[in-house]
């Protein structure tokens, strides 16, 4: 089975169903940190990753827009000093999809 970090996001136009149920769950348990995201009302996934001051946050950050360029799936990012708040979820259908698993994976592995 290809990991989730190998593969490339796909851009959603929207007309298809959010991931819900066990669907949603057995592609949250490929993700290799899943201890580390959670899984907000079926609808986004959220992780705060940790970091010893401001400047490697930042770092951090800038890494991360980087990935999410180049996938062209992009999260929303909260920085402050020494944490980053990372949420993902496909806006085109206001809920989860498969890509939003594999930008967290790929985003973990910035780590």
């Amino acid at each position: 089975m290809t990991s989730l970090a190998d593969k490339t996001c796909v851009p959603c136009r929207g007309g298809v169903p959010a991931l819900k149920g066990s669907a949603l769950e057995e592609i949250y348990n490929q993700l290799p940190s899943r201890s580390e995201w959670s899984i907000v009302r079926e609808h986004y996934i959220v992780r705060t990753f940790k970091f010893p001051d401001f400047k490697s946050a930042l770092a951090f950050v800038n890494r991360v827009g980087a990935v999410a360029e180049e996938q062209w799936h992009h999260p929303d990012i909260v920085l402050a000093w020494g944490k980053v708040e990372i949420t993902i979820w496909t806006h085109a259908i206001d809920g989860l999809t498969e890509s939003d698993f594999i930008l967290a994976a790929k985003i973990d592995n910035l780590i």
